[in-house]
């Protein structure tokens, strides 16, 4: 965990970081500051305070040598329905390609084709040399999809969180999130000078009661998850946009989980619900639904302006690759010309919810293919996580510092190219081993 504090549990969220960040920094201060500090480690007999928390890290190897260990499974197949772990073939459930995109041959060819053309890298940040023909051909493909003025890449999405909202956000103002937001936000908002505050999952009397104590002049940010990651919900865009409106704040969506899922030809929340003129900010990845690795950010022609040149992760790394941009531009194209695909994951996301409920599996208020099958403790979910693979079906364990003690889960995820055969075989590995661990 990287925060000592914790909060109380509200309303049965889970009790995560507090919700008021001060982040005191220095003028020019080039480290984190602001961040809480760990309790002062014991010295290591080899003289490095520095290192003394590194020796005692213990658990992950207690959690080796009970044989449950999760992590960093070696995979060595492309990324589908079907993976080789140690030469067994393992049906996917944990993975967050939603359109089934990641092996197909267009996508692959048109990545072969960008390396042919422009090599595997632009040995520099989008700010110098490294701003290629096909980035702005990206950047005008992603703003049309969005409905947004104009488009900015950045190498990965956790980069996106952390340049958009640290440049935006300078003293005297504020960043309100909910606490359920990805890492990548909560990264962001600490990194930015201003105040950082968090409202309970999805309580949006509580974001108002929030702005009514903030002054009415100051600047603002409101920014949330479209699609939670873990809980698979989806937030309420229509109210909040309402509330943002009436305090005048800023709002940024992040849509990592919601491109390729939701709206208009996989549009995101936005376009789910009809509000992208009320959305201040569209954030997306290409990790997940566009089979690829980066991120952006969409909205007006000045707020794109204004972030090429104070953002500095956006500044200060190299632009995406050639053959990450191409695939992108391919997974869009097979996206807009495909929409059997988004159907089809919806299908297949029924039918595992409903299986799974039948089964007596406990899902939360998951609406997406985002489900999360709670188990409630650490070692069940390491359990089951470990007895799936052995019965050929891959899932991810959700526990602790991601989700609080008592909300730890199994997180299932659908592709569009799961078969009713896969679906209907996880099934069947999940109720048997599921009764068998006493989940049902």
């Amino acid at each position: 965990m990287i925060y000592q504090e914790k909060t109380p549990a509200v309303e049965g969220r889970p009790a995560q970081q507090p919700d008021h960040y001060p982040l005191p920094r220095a003028a020019g201060a080039g480290d984190l500051n602001h961040r809480p500090v760990r309790a002062k480690a014991k010295p290591h007999p080899n003289g490095i305070a520095l290192l003394a928390k590194v020796r005692d890290f213990k658990s992950a190897a207690q959690i080796r040598a009970s044989g449950l260990y999760p992590y960093f499974r070696t995979i060595s197949s492309a990324q589908d329905t079907e993976v080789l772990i140690e030469g067994n073939k393992v049906l996917m459930l944990g993975s967050n390609s939603y359109l089934g995109l990641t092996n197909h041959p267009r996508i692959k060819e048109a990545a072969t084709a960008a390396v042919a053309k422009y090599g595997t890298g632009c040995a520099g940040s989008r700010f110098l040399n490294g701003t290629l023909d096909i980035h702005l051909e990206l950047e005008a493909a992603l703003a049309k999809l969005v409905n947004k003025e104009a488009v900015l890449l950045y190498s990965t999405g956790f980069q996106v969180n952390l340049g958009v909202i640290s440049a935006l956000v300078g003293k005297g103002e504020y960043v309100i999130g909910d606490k359920s937001n990805h890492a990548s936000i909560v990264e962001g908002c600490l990194l930015a000078q201003g105040k950082f505050f968090r409202f309970p999952h999805k309580d949006l009397a509580a974001l108002e009661s929030r702005l009514d104590q903030l002054e009415p002049e100051a600047g603002k940010l409101v920014v949330v998850d479209g699609v939670f990651s873990m809980e698979g919900d989806i937030i309420q865009l229509p109210q909040l946009c309402k509330i943002v409106k009436k305090h005048g704040a800023a709002l940024m969506l992040d849509d990592a989980h919601a491109i390729g899922v939701l709206g208009k030809q996989g549009a995101g929340t936005a376009s789910h619900f009809n509000m992208t003129d009320h959305v201040h900010l569209i954030m997306g990845t290409f990790s997940k639904s566009l089979a690829s690795l980066g991120g952006f950010i969409g909205s007006d022609a000045e707020t794109i302006d204004f972030l090429k040149h104070h953002s500095r992760p956006l500044i200060f790394s190299a632009s995406m690759s050639p053959a990450n941009v191409a695939a992108v531009l391919a997974a869009l194209e097979i996206m807009k010309n495909e929409p059997e695909r988004i159907a089809q994951l919806w299908r297949n996301t029924q039918r595992m919810k409903a299986g799974l409920k039948n089964l007596g599996f406990e899902l939360g208020d998951s609406e997406t293919p985002i489900l999360p099958v709670y188990c409630r403790d650490m070692t069940l979910a390491f359990q089951f996580c470990k007895h799936l693979q052995e019965h050929g079906v891959f899932v991810n364990p959700v526990v602790y510092p991601a989700v609080a003690p008592g909300h730890e889960l199994i997180r299932i995820s659908l592709m569009a190219t799961h078969t009713n055969t896969q679906i209907d075989f996880a099934l069947d590995k999940m109720g048997t081993i599921g009764k068998e661990l006493n989940l049902i």
